[in-house]
């Protein structure tokens, strides 16, 4: 088996000790025998680092780690990039959160104008990473995990040359919590699972090939009854399927409206809080795990999701797994060159969609919407375009009129100028 090189861009993420794990794990069946981390701040990429590699050393596992500020040295010749950055830090993310609340808009980093302002940051940059991808590694794949997933993949396959998978660990996490309702092991369960990144739904589960929907979804509502869903039973009941958590933002905008108004912090501020006590406990030499902490951080499944995809390609294994990948005709709602998140046969080609029937009424409308601002999202991200940024607000469906998206986007550019040197160019 030929030895692998793994490049991660944004290696001092608090995230990387789990994916790191994951490498572990699996390195009884993934050759990999090198891991560079990359990151531009170097003071998180020794702390990072560190605790890798003793998590390396402390597993025995023969794999070489390098540490550098130097994105090109960390490609060359990489097999596989992983890409986990965040252009702003936790600064843009919480100005991102805030802004939309100004203008009665739910405040989210992936979601609505929050989403778009970390769209507009990061499109050029991972633009930029496949730019030198193609020139140091061409014969490598990227694995997408920066948010928002699937806009970012959609720029990069509409933009780039490079062979470009988009992950999320909300689709996986779908299927082992419904495996513990069931009682069974999560490969046992196959989901008919339609949408976006983060714009999705469960709407049939098989168990062993056997129909058990009815009993998941029953379950999704008392679950619901109890307090213990993000959905009110009446809406599960209403719908007859299962909502991914980040369709709450939609589906009960004005309660989270009223909830984040009245909250001391915001989610950025409790994650910035969390990530300096996590990068003080990585500090620590005597620490060669990853701390229970982290959980707390979010992103549980990150190393699971990760490394079975890049298994699955490397042994051309066939396996399904839910990504983000082009549409090609899988669902017949959306355009044939969009990016969905679906079910998806993984293997040495890449990722191939499966075919799914179209949405019901109930859904389809508003995945429509969201993909038209997507699109428009792309479009201005990558060519500096003022009208389509304007335009991609506008039809959003949580921005209730032009005069909003109008000053909304003029809040976002300003708060964000640092950042979008592309709307310089193209005044």
């Amino acid at each position: 088996m030929s030895e692998l090189k793994i490049c991660v861009i944004g290696g001092g993420s608090t995230y990387t000790p789990e994916l790191i794990e994951g490498f572990i794990e699996k390195r009884d069946e993934l050759p990999v025998s090198t891991i560079a981390l990359m990151d531009i701040d170097e003071e998180r990429l020794r702390v990072v680092g560190g605790l890798t590699e003793r998590m390396l050393r402390a597993a025995g596992a023969d794999i070489e780690l390098k540490l550098t500020t130097r994105r090109e040295e960390a490609l060359a010749g990489a097999d596989y990039v992983i890409t986990q950055i965040r252009v702003g830090g936790l600064a843009c993310r919480i100005r991102d959160e805030k802004i939309p609340l100004q203008f009665g808009v739910v405040g989210q980093e992936t979601t609505g104008p929050g989403g778009f302002a970390k769209a507009l940051r990061t499109i050029p940059v991972l633009l930029d990473i496949a730019h030198d991808i193609a020139e140091v590694a061409p014969e490598a794949r990227l694995i997408n995990f920066t948010n928002p997933s699937g806009l970012i993949t959609e720029a990069l396959l509409k933009y780039s040359e490079v062979p470009t998978i988009g992950l999320c660990n909300s689709p996986f996490g779908f299927q082992q919590g419904i495996a513990r309702q069931l009682g069974v092991a999560p490969q046992r369960i196959r989901l008919d699972y339609v949408g976006l990144n983060h714009l999705s739904w469960i709407r049939g589960v098989q168990l062993d090939g056997e129909d058990v929907f009815a009993q998941v979804l029953e379950g999704a509502i008392a679950q619901a009854r109890a307090g213990e869903s993000p959905f009110s039973p009446q809406l599960l009941e209403t719908l007859g399927m299962i909502p991914s958590y980040y369709l709450r933002y939609y589906y009960h905008h004005d309660q989270v409206l009223d909830e984040q108004r009245r909250a001391e912090k915001t989610r950025g501020e409790e994650v910035q809080e969390i990530e300096a006590r996590l990068l003080e406990l990585y500090a620590d030499p005597n620490l060669k795990h990853k701390p229970p902490l982290l959980e707390k951080r979010g992103g549980a499944y990150y190393s699971t999701v990760a490394v079975a995809v890049i298994n699955a390609l490397h042994h051309d294994a066939g396996e399904v797994h839910i990504v983000n990948t082009r549409n090609n005709g899988a669902l017949p709602d959306l355009p044939p060159h969009c990016v969905v998140e679906l079910p998806a046969v993984i293997n040495r080609s890449g990722a191939q969609a499966l075919p799914v029937a179209p949405m019901p009424p109930s859904i389809r409308g508003l995945v429509q919407a969201v993909k038209a601002y997507e699109e428009l999202t792309v479009q201005a991200a990558a060519e500096g375009d003022e009208r389509a940024a304007l335009q991609a607000l506008l039809t959003h469906p949580l921005v209730p009129s032009f005069a909003v998206a109008h000053r909304l986007w003029t809040a976002i550019r300003e708060a964000n100028r640092a950042y979008l040197p592309q709307f310089e160019r193209s005044t």
